[in-house]
């Protein structure tokens, strides 16, 4: 049952993208583009999606148990480190060149536009190569250490 509710979600989420003209890379380039032609509709999307956020994390933190699944799975980590802000500035400048995210990317697959299968290609190599990165660095940091 996880598994639809998962499948719902991502629906639901890519019609959003779909309505709000967020997976029209220009649209996020003319939102970046300040000086010149900008489309504050971005700010609309994301006020739109922090706030829902927010109300849903109302809910889960009212709740002893989740509805779907064994356990909440809620982020962890409160330190700001050299991993999350190098990946956030990796993101955002793939972000501002190529004028879409992750999860328009991926709803833009349907179009089978080149540009979009090359950014998904290119997303995912990423993602193998930094999940390579951790475990190597995982079980170097386990070897003992003969210096």
């Amino acid at each position: 049952m996880q598994i639809i509710y998962s499948l719902l979600a991502g629906v639901l989420f890519g019609a959003g993208l779909t309505v709000s003209d967020m997976v029209n890379p220009a649209r996020v380039l003319n939102f970046l583009d300040v000086a010149g032609n900008w489309d504050p509709t971005l700010i609309f999307v994301m006020a739109g999606g922090l706030a829902i956020t927010a109300l849903g994390y109302r809910f889960v933190f009212r709740r002893s148990a989740c509805l779907v699944g064994d356990k909440f799975n809620l982020p962890t980590q409160q330190r700001i480190d050299l991993p999350l802000v190098g990946g956030a500035a990796i993101f955002g400048v793939g972000w501002g060149l190529a004028g879409i995210c992750p999860g328009p990317a991926l709803t833009d697959l349907m179009t089978l536009d080149p540009k979009i299968l090359l950014f998904v290609a290119a997303m995912l190599v990423g993602m193998m190569g930094v999940n390579s990165w951790q475990a190597r660095a995982a079980v170097t940091k386990s070897l003992p250490d003969h210096t």
